[in-house]
């Protein structure tokens, strides 16, 4: 425990360095920026960046990619109560209650509670994340390449899954990045796989490339094609901006509840940020001395679904950093990120690279501060950036995706891939598929097939090497479990 203390206080020298306090700045400005403009959420604003911030220090970059993914879930908040357009599925259930708060000229009590439990949530599980992620650690250095396999296995599935509204659609596009990961050459043969004589390709397909193309391009194209028409009425900011001695009485039950439900969804490769906020609203639905107000703009309906939401957030970072495994999209563009400067998230993590993790952890408590100082006085100008017009965000948005995928190799092919899979990535959202499972796929493929690989080769050949290891075996049959278990209910209730 002491030892993880200092590491942390090492963590915060490095965090608190000038050059890395800008850069956690930038961070949690833009994170509040894009979440605040309906449909740009942070796994889009960091695919778009990678290729921009290949140059930068790694320390650095991966402090900013992290302000953003916390900025913009505080920033979320805003769009979701005055525009009633969730700019994350995270604050759908925040628009339940926030914008009817808003509608009732309480859209200052709204955006507070929201911006001081994502503090109050966001800080907390930042102190679990430190306690807990050096536990996690000292137990995956004694996993082996069976365990490890069987563990993305399980990745695979759950994230599969979970994100999207079908588990076929979410496992077709999983198979999808599973087979473009196989694009390259062999790592223990030497042989080309389906690179079509195409040099550029023989090094695989770039993850950044596949991440541009799916969130930003993908996106861009969707929204010009169905959403650029469409209306949207903002409620003006009318009475107090601040919380009454009542709603502080009614939002901090609330907000540590949130953060024991989000906290644990979020370490969990089924968890993710959507199922702890709605849980979190059915609680506080449950639990209110003012269950009438409910539908009408009750306060716990804002401050759970907002502290839930931020300490998910901050709970992904458990089997991100430790394991090497995302579980939501934003996290697997993360991974994305750190491989994207030649690091592999996971146990060794903590050894190899203890300076860069201690800064990173570090700068979630920074954010933090920086982001309540950030979003209750500057309430005003988020709300101006709403006016931004759809064609000129999107059409930016296409130009630094060209730009940014160009100058990873000054290469035409990879402008070609770019738009090829932005018009996937487009085909996807037009009939929701979901596009994490997609990148998990490209990014953890390869790793999975050399783990497996190397199983067999410890075993002989024997494939119940898989089998034989208990902690391997369980991990597989829970895997198996949670693909049969809808089917099985459903079975049930047709009979029923």
């Amino acid at each position: 425990m002491l030892e993880t203390w200092q590491a942390l206080w090492q963590g915060f020298g490095v965090a608190l360095t000038p050059i890395n306090l800008f850069w956690g700045f930038v961070g949690v400005t833009l994170g509040t920026f894009v979440g605040v403009l309906p449909g740009v959420g942070p796994a889009l604003t960091v695919a778009m960046l990678l290729p921009l911030t290949v140059k930068l220090d790694p320390t650095g970059a991966l402090i900013m990619f992290a302000g953003i993914y916390y900025g913009a879930m505080y920033g979320g908040s805003t769009t979701t109560i005055l525009v009633n357009t969730p700019g994350e599925s995270a604050s759908i259930a925040t628009a339940l209650e926030g914008n009817k708060m808003a509608k009732a000229g309480r859209a200052g009590p709204a955006l507070a509670t929201a911006a001081i439990g994502s503090f109050v949530a966001g800080t907390i599980a930042t102190v679990l994340l430190t306690l807990l992620a050096p536990a996690v650690v000292e137990i995956a250095l004694r996993f082996g390449p069976a365990e490890y396999f069987a563990l993305m296995v399980f990745a695979f599935v759950t994230v599969a899954a979970v994100l999207g509204a079908s588990t076929v659609r979410g496992l077709a596009m999983l198979f999808v990045g599973l087979l473009l990961g196989l694009v390259g050459i062999d790592e223990q043969t030497g042989q080309q796989r389906f690179a079509f004589g195409v040099p550029e390709l023989l090094d695989g397909i770039d993850v950044v490339v596949l991440a541009v193309g799916l969130f930003a391009v993908g996106e861009a194209l969707y929204v010009v094609a169905y959403q650029s028409r469409l209306e949207e009425k903002m409620e003006k900011m009318s009475g107090s901006l601040w919380m009454s001695r009542a709603d502080w009485k009614r939002s901090w039950p609330a907000w540590l509840r949130a953060t024991a439900i989000g906290f644990p969804f979020g370490t969990i490769p089924a968890g993710g940020t959507e199922i702890p906020t709605f849980l979190s609203y059915a609680a506080e639905k449950k639990l209110s001395k003012h269950p009438e107000e409910f539908g009408r703009g009750a306060i716990e309906g804002v401050a759970g679904p907002e502290a839930a939401n931020n300490a998910a957030a901050s709970g992904v970072l458990v089997p991100l950093l430790t394991l090497g495994i995302p579980t939501s999209a934003t996290a697997a563009i993360l991974l994305a990120a750190f491989q994207n400067y030649g690091i592999q998230p996971g146990p060794l993590l903590f050894q190899s690279q203890a300076s860069l993790v201690w800064a990173l952890i570090a700068s979630l408590y920074i954010g933090n501060v920086l982001l309540l100082v950030l979003n209750l006085p500057l309430i005003g100008i988020w709300v101006k950036v709403l006016a931004i017009p759809k064609p000129l965000l999107y059409g930016g948005i296409l130009v630094f995706a060209t730009m940014g995928a160009y100058s990873l190799h000054q290469s035409a092919v990879d402008l070609i891939t770019l738009y090829v899979f932005g018009l996937l990535g487009f085909a996807m959202r037009r009939w929701d598929f979901p596009v994490a499972p997609a990148v998990i796929g490209l990014i953890l493929g390869p790793l999975a097939e050399s783990q497996f690989r190397r199983a067999l080769a410890i075993s002989q050949g024997d494939p119940s090497v898989f089998f034989t290891s208990p902690l391997a075996a369980t991990i597989l049959a829970i895997t198996a479990a949670l693909l049969a278990l809808p089917w099985v209910a459903r079975r049930l209730r047709r009979s029923a």
